[in-house]
């Protein structure tokens, strides 16, 4: 088959809300998946007017189609928007936003101290959210005789995961699998088969298994 147009890519898998609390000031941290810049100012919209009576609403967000932007709004310059930022960046996450509300307690954190806090405001965030890699997979048909189960059966577990399996007259499953392993695949059920069972293929998307942070 011909090599995919969908790369991979390191992303979140669900919203999140964290919170916690360091020399009296609260900090809320926040996660969501978003697919467009629309989507993630919608959102911050929403979580200002939510928290209209708070200090500062920091927040980054970062595209895959490239578009990225942060705000420190209102705390000194560099120490909030940026440093949520970068960890997107070192996490190397995209097509997600950070919010970090801040409810000042009265205690002066300085730069070195709000910079830790709204790190650790955004990482915690992306933790809770859950870390997903995001993989071009290729979904296909296959139709075979009863007494060729197990033989293909075997491939399945090898290349990817089932879908859906319907008992008929003969076995139908629809089979996703890794699209990079789609040539490795197809041999394998040809082999194991003796050329008997094919698969169709039906379509390409993404697909997510859980990520760890990239090693430094």
């Amino acid at each position: 088959m011909e090599s995919s147009d969908l790369k991979p890519y390191r992303t979140v898998s669900t919203a999140s809300e964290t919170e916690y609390v360091i020399n009296r000031s609260r900090f809320i941290g926040r996660c969501f998946p978003v697919t467009n810049e629309a989507e993630a100012l919608a959102i911050l919209e929403r979580i200002r007017k939510q928290h209209w009576d708070a200090t500062h609403n920091c927040f980054a967000y970062r595209l895959r189609s490239g578009a990225a932007r942060y705000s420190d709004d209102g705390e000194p310059q560099g120490t909030a928007g940026l440093p949520m930022m970068e960890v997107l960046k070192k996490r190397d996450l995209y097509d997600l936003l950070v919010v970090s509300t801040r409810y000042f307690g009265g205690i002066l954190l300085g730069a070195g101290g709000l910079v830790r806090a709204y790190t650790r405001s955004a990482s915690d965030a992306a933790d809770a959210a859950g870390l997903v890699f995001m993989e071009p997979c290729t979904t296909f048909s296959v139709r075979f005789a009863y007494p060729y189960r197990n033989a293909v059966w075997s491939v399945f577990e090898r290349f990817g995961a089932i879908e859906s399996t319907d008992y008929g007259e003969a076995i139908s499953c629809v089979f996703r699998c890794r699209t990079a392993d789609v040539d490795a695949f197809l041999k394998a059920l040809s082999d194991r088969t003796e050329g008997r069972v094919g698969a169709e293929p039906l379509g390409e998307g993404y697909f997510g298994f859980p990520a760890t942070d990239p090693q430094p």
